[in-house]
């Protein structure tokens, strides 16, 4: 019976600091798990020189919208398959209520060349069609970047997805998770003017398989005024190129 009572009391021993171990190791994982969440927070929120430049960013993106709001200006918009221009167009562009409204003004569109069959006309229509909205999604995938956005770019900033690489004169704001899940943008700023000189992104449409990158660079009007000057959108897997080139701004 000793023995027997003996053994029970070891047993209850054991299982009395196999709990405690798990308690302290329970305690030691939450306690790990916070420090470095909180020490992730305190790194985003003590960082004031990217507070600075983005409080500078969202100031002059205010006032340009408005100065920006004031002109009416062309787009040429030029699709490429494989390096082969399929389809020209010219639009011209205002500003409604915040967003961009274009009017086409010009429409070529590649000749096939040669007499084609009526089955064969067809096909290549609806390959036409294809591709134009696709051109027009990832254009559109495109504004999205090249707009900044000081909403997003806040929200990036509290997520911990924005760092800075200092240039000459400038300040590059590379960015994860902006648009979506996964994407990456390097905006480089001017440190004159707070405005955008350049955007690289690299992302995709619905499925990360169908990557997409923009090449974006800025210009200024006379009166300071920030434009996307031209822009290069790559449908990487279709092949397809999308080159636009905003001129002759004039106000209205």
């Amino acid at each position: 019976m000793n023995d027997i009572s003996g053994k029970i009391q070891g047993d209850k021993m054991n299982h009395s600091h196999m709990f405690t171990c798990r308690q302290v190791a329970g305690s030691l994982t939450v306690t790990f798990l916070a420090t470095v969440l909180l020490s992730d927070v305190t790194a985003v929120a003590q960082n004031p020189q990217l507070e600075e430049k983005l409080m500078a960013v969202h100031q002059a993106q205010m006032v340009n919208k408005q100065k920006l709001a004031q002109y009416t200006w062309q787009e040429s918009e030029t699709i490429s398959i494989k390096g082969e221009v399929k389809d020209t167009k010219v639009y011209q562009v205002q500003m409604v209520n915040g967003q961009q409204q274009k009017t086409l003004v010009n429409n070529e569109q590649a000749q096939s060349g040669g007499r084609e069959g009526r089955l064969k006309e067809r096909i290549i229509e609806k390959k036409t069609e294809e591709y134009e909205q696709y051109g027009q999604q990832i254009g559109a995938l495109a504004k999205q970047y090249t707009a900044p956005n000081p909403e997003a770019l806040m929200q990036a900033k509290q997520a911990g997805n924005i760092s800075l690489q200092l240039g000459p004169g400038t300040v590059s704001l590379v960015i994860k998770n902006y648009v979506k899940t996964g994407d990456s943008m390097t905006m480089t700023i001017s440190e004159q003017t707070h405005s955008p000189v350049s955007v690289q992104v690299n992302s995709y449409l619905n499925d990360p398989k169908d990557a997409v990158t923009i090449n974006a660079q800025f210009a200024q009007l006379p009166d300071g005024t920030n434009h996307v000057a031209s822009t290069s959108i790559n449908g990487v897997s279709k092949e397809l190129t999308v080159n636009e080139v905003n001129s002759n701004y004039q106000k209205m």
